[in-house]
């Protein structure tokens, strides 16, 4: 394997550009194929079965355009397959994401409200990281799948985003919460709409700088890394065969 070949990073849509945001910022020299399933998006609204059989079909193309790690930017994909694809997979590094509640209990200890989708919200990933932190701070999961349609259509702000972020947030306008945690990598491109519907300053969470992190910890550690020094290429593929959706993943690299 080739120290200059790609680092796949797979999303149910167009949500994970946000971690490929952080993985260039860290590892600028590397190159990138980006593969978003926007023609089965959203992944938080299927059964557990199809997002694994989905997942690990795209998995399975990615490698074979000789993918030497591959990124799961997407906490749905990650409950559904990551287990399934590391023992099918063993030679491959495989970094999967998860709500950064540890990040936000650590440094909060009062209310936390974590935005995801159904499936994650709903999978045992998550069941055991509610488990472990549930003594340290009040936690509130909520369902927040709709975001997922709008950034997929490629709108980050409007009237009609905001009007539904503030139906679904309304519960907390009043009884203020301390922090959010951003569970699904859609989120992240609309945390400014998200603080306005609330009202009132906020810190937000999520997984994107330390699944970045992780990523290239283990290409250090099985010396996969790109040693040269130049900017890396980066490729966009999807699913959907809409015109616009390359459009959008270049637009929302560069929000």
């Amino acid at each position: 394997m080739s120290n200059s070949q790609t680092i796949a990073v797979f999303d149910s849509g167009l949500g994970g550009i946000s971690v490929l945001q952080e993985l260039i910022r860290l590892m600028p020299e590397e190159n990138y194929l980006y593969f978003g399933d926007s023609a089965n998006a959203p992944y938080g609204v299927r059964p557990t079965e199809e997002v694994l059989q989905l997942t690990m079909r795209h998995i399975a193309f990615l490698l074979s355009r000789q993918a030497k790690a591959i990124v799961l930017a997407c906490n749905t994909a990650t409950s559904a397959a990551v287990e399934a694809l590391r023992r099918r997979y063993p030679q491959t590094p495989i970094i999967g994401m998860e709500p950064a509640l540890k990040p936000a209990i650590n440094k909060l200890h009062g209310r936390i409200v974590v935005m995801a989708t159904e499936m994650t919200l709903r999978e045992k990933k998550f069941a055991a990281l509610l488990d472990r932190f549930r003594a340290e701070a009040e936690i509130i999961p909520l369902p927040a799948s709709g975001i997922v349609a709008f950034v997929e259509e490629g709108i980050t702000s409007g009237e009609q985003l905001d009007a539904y972020l503030e139906q679904l947030l309304a519960p907390y306008r009043n009884r203020k919460v301390d922090g959010i945690v951003l569970g699904c990598t859609h989120f992240p491109f609309v945390k400014e709409r998200i603080a306005q519907a609330l009202g009132y300053p906020i810190e937000f969470f999520d997984g994107a700088e330390g699944t970045a992190r992780e990523t290239q910890r283990q290409l250090q550690q099985r010396q996969l890394t790109n040693s040269d020094e130049s900017t890396g290429a980066i490729t966009f593929l999807n699913s959907s065969d809409d015109p616009q959706i390359i459009q959008r993943c270049h637009k929302l690299l560069r929000a």
